[in-house]
């Protein structure tokens, strides 16, 4: 049966580690693609890009089909997504084991053109969340911004007028129970995250999803002991990456999915880079 969101919460809540503060900045190496003015040839592209990476990423194999069998059950949702793919991958994404991974990687993912190419094997799931998120938005307008609450397992420190970045797909909440307890409580006034709920499976709680590429200006900083509240305010959107894989490179998947010059260089993550992680989030699969 599915966890319930607080007790995912706690659960989480396990890894945090509060006695250690991380600056909160423009997550610079995070990989923060749009496609914007690609998305024909990425979709073009995708059959063979998620045949290799379903080969190559044994986290990604698990999950998905999981995701689509939970998706099936929920009666297959699509509209107004484009795609069953985008549908299933907002479901993939409530995954623990697979978004703190993939998060963590996404984080990373953005050092380098090279790091992305050769070591994110997250293409498919990354493209495929990104254009989905700017399809709900495009349907949801007439909700303008959103405040949200997000929840990080870390404690994290700023400057009131600090330009900032999650620089991962960051689910957030319209509320919270008084007794969640976190070291860091994100007030989120969003104007780029779109609202998931209807693929979720979990109708209670409003679940928004923010971008890696939305812009925040730091607009509070409460400081309560241990734990913080920072308030983060909207202002656009910033991506250092645009249509990256069709700008081809030494390393590359040809049409029929097939992976030529990878390095095995395993994807790494540390605390820092997993420190904004979806804490609140439902586990979806079953």
């Amino acid at each position: 049966s599915r966890i319930p969101a607080l007790r995912y919460l706690q659960l989480c809540q396990g890894t945090a580690r509060a006695s250690t503060v991380y600056p909160l900045d423009m997550a610079p190496d995070s990989f923060d693609d749009q496609y914007q003015g690609c998305g024909p040839a990425m979709k073009e592209a995708l059959p063979g890009l998620k045949r290799s990476e379903l080969q190559k990423n044994p986290v990604f194999a698990e999950v998905w089909p999981k995701a689509e069998a939970e998706w099936q059950k929920l009666g297959s949702p699509v509209s107004p997504l484009l795609s069953p793919d985008q549908a299933i991958a907002i479901m993939a994404s409530g995954a623990p084991d697979l978004y703190n991974y993939f998060n963590g990687n996404v984080s990373v993912a953005g050092r380098s053109p090279q790091e992305y190419r050769d070591n994110f094997h997250f293409k498919t799931l990354h493209f495929l969340l990104t254009k989905a998120l700017v399809t709900l938005r495009a349907t949801q307008k007439g909700q303008k911004c959103q405040s949200v609450i997000h929840l990080a397992g870390y404690k994290f420190y700023a400057t009131p007028g600090d330009v900032v970045r999650f620089g991962q797909f960051a689910p957030s909440v319209d509320s919270i129970d008084g007794s969640v307890s976190v070291p860091t409580v994100f007030k989120v006034q969003t104007c780029h995250g779109a609202d998931i709920t209807t693929f979720t499976g979990f109708s209670s709680i409003l679940m928004v999803l923010i971008p890696p590429f939305e812009k925040f200006k730091v607009t509070k900083i409460i400081p309560k002991g241990e734990k913080v509240e920072i308030h983060l305010d909207s202002i656009g959107t910033y991506s250092k990456y645009n249509c990256e894989w069709l700008k081809g490179g030494d390393s590359h998947w040809d049409h029929h999915g097939h992976q030529h010059s990878l390095s095995h260089k395993a994807a790494t993550t540390t605390p820092a880079t997993v420190a904004i992680k979806a804490i609140v989030q439902n586990n979806y699969i079953k």
